[in-house]
Order: structure tokens, then sequence, then C-alpha cells
């Protein structure tokens, strides 16, 4: 599904995976916000099983990554910002959740507190706040982001033969994710973003410092989905922020890769949270 998004560089196009079936805004929608350095194709699994199963679904792409035009907005408030821009466009006026991994979680939080009344539910996976980044990688991602990468699948898949994985048994994790960065970073709409988009994403979760602001204003239930064996987010770092939202917490033996990782247990929990 193709719009067109007011950001900080003007109108802009952006794209949204529907879960196979057309858009209907009519429905409860869910609304899926990737990580760092993915696209929408991350909830392949998720989002066809909710436009399956009574729900319209909207699977982003952040601006500069995958199909949506760039740039990437400077900061976690303003990349909820233009996510809620998205939302009026696409005609979700009601009843949505959100859905965010890794980054993508703390802009679903920012948007559930600026629009309490627009979202439903909070489902925050492989969280953390605050979600502080090494200097160490942030530099290797600013000057060497195919090494960056590496390192990042390295702490990010506890892994190396997941059984059953995503989108198949048998499927490498490391290589699957090693080859959606390396193709999210040279993207013809990667372009115009701060040095590159890895430093760029990498650089706003470490500068947010919001998160406890932000939950005041949640109104919504929120379902937090951590991965136990989680090295770049780990279940530690979630306590202040998971107890301020009174997040119901769900435990998964999983790395920071959960999508990918434990895609079936990942379905359960969110299709509990959606009950």
């Amino acid at each position: 599904m193709n719009l067109i998004v007011n950001g900080t560089s003007g109108p802009l196009p952006a794209y949204a995976y529907t879960g196979g079936k057309p858009f209907d805004p009519t429905l409860p929608c869910v609304v899926f916000c990737h990580g760092a350095l993915h696209d929408h194709s991350v909830w392949t699994l998720l989002a066809r099983w909710c436009a399956h199963h009574g729900h319209s679904v909207l699977a982003i792409d952040l601006p500069g990554h995958g199909r949506s035009t760039g740039p990437m907005p400077a900061s976690i408030e303003a990349s909820a910002d233009w996510l809620l821009a998205l939302l009026a466009v696409a005609g979700v006026r009601g009843q949505a959740t959100l859905v965010g991994h890794s980054m993508g979680s703390l802009i679903a939080l920012e948007a559930a507190a600026r629009a309490p009344n627009l979202v439903q539910r909070l489902v925050m996976v492989g969280t953390a706040y605050p979600m502080k980044v090494s200097q160490a990688l942030l530099d290797t991602a600013r000057d060497a982001p195919l090494k960056a990468i590496d390192m990042v699948n390295a702490f990010s898949i506890s892994t190396l033969a997941a059984k059953p994985s995503f989108p198949g048994p048998g499927m490498w994790l490391h290589g699957s994710n090693r080859a959606l960065m390396r193709r999210v970073l040279a993207g013809p709409n990667a372009k115009g973003c701060d040095i590159n988009l890895f430093h760029h994403d990498f650089s706003i979760c470490d500068r947010y410092a919001n998160a406890l602001e932000a939950a005041v204003q949640v109104r919504c239930p929120v379902t937090m989905v951590l991965g136990a064996q989680d090295q770049m987010t780990p279940p530690r770092s979630t306590r202040e922020i998971a107890a301020a939202l009174k997040a119901h917490i769900v435990t998964l033996n999983s790395g920071h890769s959960l999508p990918a990782e434990d895609p079936e247990g990942l379905l359960a929990a969110l299709a509990q949270a959606l009950r």
C-alpha cells in the first residue's frame, strides 16, 4: 500500500504492507514498526495472521527504509509524529494496536503517548530503556557499517540453527538478517540520512530520553515481549519502563531478533495481547 505522508522534508511516498489483504480502515488496525536497518518484511508472518483474523494491517517501512522515501526523521519523537501522520492518511481513526521491535518499540511508545485516544494496545518487542548503544558500535556503524552489521548479527541471534525458523525450517537466520540489513543500507531510499542510515538509527535510539515521561501519557494495556538471551536489549534493562507502563511481560527463549528467531512464540504473545 502506497501513501503520501507529510514529513520533515514535506510530502513523501511511504509504503506499508497490508498482510495480503486490501486495507480496510473500518477494521481494528494492527500497526507494525520495525527496528534499526530493517523493513516491513520482518513482520510478514504476524502481519498475514492479523490480516486473516479480523484486523486491518499496516506493516510500515520507516522513511529511508525499504520502499519509503527518506530522509529518516531526526529523533524518536519526530518518527512518532511521522507514524501518526501515516495513520491519519490511511484513515485509521481508532482501535489501533501498535507493535514495535527495538527502535520501533520506542517509536510506538512515543506515538501511544502522543495519541492516547487512538491507540488501544501497545506491544513492545525486544525493547529497553534507556536504549543505549555502545560508543564502539556507534563508531563502527558510522565508519564501517558492513562490519557493524556483522557485529549486530552476532549479538542479536542466540543460536546458529533455530528450529523452526522464519520464513521456513532450515532458514539461516544470520545470513538472512545480514542480507536484509545490507539491502536496506544500500537501498535507493536510504539517501539523505546523517552519515548513513545505520548510524542514524542507532543514534536516535541512543539519544532518546523521553520514555518515562511518555509512559505517563499512555492509557492502553501494554505487553512487552522480551528475549531471555537478548544481548542488545537485555530484559534487566526494561524493569523501570515496564513498571512505569504496568506492562505484562512475556519472555521467550530467544535473542534480540524475536520475529525471526521465535516467530511462533511472538505470534502467540501478540494473539494473546489482541484478545
